[in-house]
């Protein structure tokens, strides 16, 4: 069983007051990071066209390609400013959990782990990433938080 015994002592007490006033913004700062790359491989997807990117997906051999190629989009692109905002927070971050779990074991498992061969280095990390925001939410400064509400 897990038992909390509080924070750790500082090895430079000066720092706490600088700790306790950012600790809040730590969590924007993820989602920041996390939405920003989502919103950039989103707009790529928007820049490219979705009857492009349905050609991609059908390559790839998934069915519905049109539709997966708008769904993509929405979940990435829009998804991606909404995770940034901290608005339906655990909803798109579990989206993108499972897309990139999807293409984690579908696509690039089988090259391996690293990323600079194609491996699923990449998605693994951005996939935990988006599963820890889909169980912890947006956090203190969301606006998921600041409505009173959230999925």
């Amino acid at each position: 069983m897990y038992e909390d015994k509080g924070e750790a002592a500082s090895l430079i007490p000066g720092l706490r007051p600088f700790y306790q006033w950012i600790e809040p913004w730590t969590w924007a700062l993820i989602r920041l990071a996390v939405g920003w790359d989502l919103i950039v491989h989103g707009y790529g997807k928007i820049l490219r066209g979705p009857e492009q990117q349905a050609l991609i997906l059908t390559r790839d051999g998934l069915a519905y390609p049109l539709f997966f190629a708008y769904l993509l989009i929405v979940i990435e692109f829009v998804g991606g400013i909404c995770i940034t905002l901290g608005l339906f927070t655990r909803f798109f971050a579990a989206a993108i959990a499972i897309e990139m779990g999807y293409l984690t074991f579908h696509h690039y498992w089988g090259n391996g782990f690293s990323w600079l061969n194609r491996g699923y280095e990449y998605t693994l990390l951005w996939g935990m990433v988006a599963l820890a925001i889909a169980l912890r939410g947006g956090g203190p400064r969301s606006l998921d938080r600041a409505i009173g509400r959230e999925l």
